[in-house]
């Protein structure tokens, strides 16, 4: 086999939460263009919808929308039974759903502590459950979880102590189940973004201002990265290409966490 060749999905079928827009989106794309079945799995079922019928006219595979609220067990465990009766099974999982926002800890209600605890790692822990149990039956599976580097580091100036908590969280996660699963062929790893301009973030990154300032002077190659930039990682952790790799985090933040 190629090295190229190792980098090819035929025939495998992915779930990629939070995958309609944005950079789950991006990183979909990918695994659909390499070859892969997709499930997208996203709260707005009418972009998913959308986001489905263009990677399939796009790529020819076969993609399905699934409306899901991550955080919600009986609706995962629905999605798996969906995807499970479409395709038979289930080879990859990319974590990808997430919020964030710039709060004080202690101007932080519990409430919104909490949620944002739930979407960002106790999600996690509910789709890679369901799904674990699919990749166990069937002593294989790879589990890409997306984290960020603000759980590496901590970002300055913004306040978001919560954020920074659950993405530090992801990572420790996806170690301990690494070394857990290992012994059912599962391998999981994470891609760790850094600042990224996207469709929703794209003004924000054109008014500019102090924070956008500091947060490109702290990073060497002084600029955001765009989704397009996660493909390869993403690809590389989905793939045969990355068969001796589990347990790892890899950081695409423009140098910002070298400094």
């Amino acid at each position: 086999m190629s090295v190229l060749d190792k980098f090819k999905l035929e025939n495998k079928v992915a779930i990629v939460t939070g995958g309609a827009s944005g950079l789950g989106k991006s990183m979909g794309k990918a695994l659909a263009e390499a070859g892969a079945n997709l499930v997208i799995a996203d709260m707005n079922l009418e972009v998913g919808q959308q986001t489905a019928k263009e990677f399939e006219e796009e790529t020819g595979n076969k993609a399905i929308a699934c409306k899901v609220d991550v955080t919600n067990v009986d609706q995962v465990n629905d999605m798996v039974k969906e995807t499970m009766d479409t395709f038979g099974h289930i080879d990859i999982l990319f974590n990808n759903a997430g919020i964030n926002e710039h709060v004080d800890f202690e101007d932080m209600p519990y409430e919104r502590w909490k949620k944002t605890m739930d979407v960002n790692l106790n999600s996690m822990v509910l789709v890679t459950n369901a799904v674990g149990e699919v990749f166990r039956e069937q002593k294989s599976g790879v589990i890409v979880n997306t984290s960020s580097m603000s759980g590496v580091i901590v970002n300055t100036p913004q306040p978001q102590a919560a954020y920074n908590t659950s993405k530090a969280a992801v990572i420790m996660l996806t170690k301990s189940l690494a070394n857990e699963w290992a012994k059912h062929n599962i391998r999981v790893n994470t891609i760790a973004p850094g600042y990224m301009k996207t469709e929703l973030t794209k003004d924000y990154f054109a008014k500019g201002g102090d924070m956008i300032d500091t947060w490109m002077n702290m990073t060497p190659m002084n600029r955001p990265g765009v989704p397009e930039e996660l493909q390869g990682a993403a690809l590389y952790l989905a793939s045969d290409a990355s068969s001796f790799v589990t347990g790892s985090v890899i950081t695409v933040d423009g140098g910002y966490t070298a400094l």
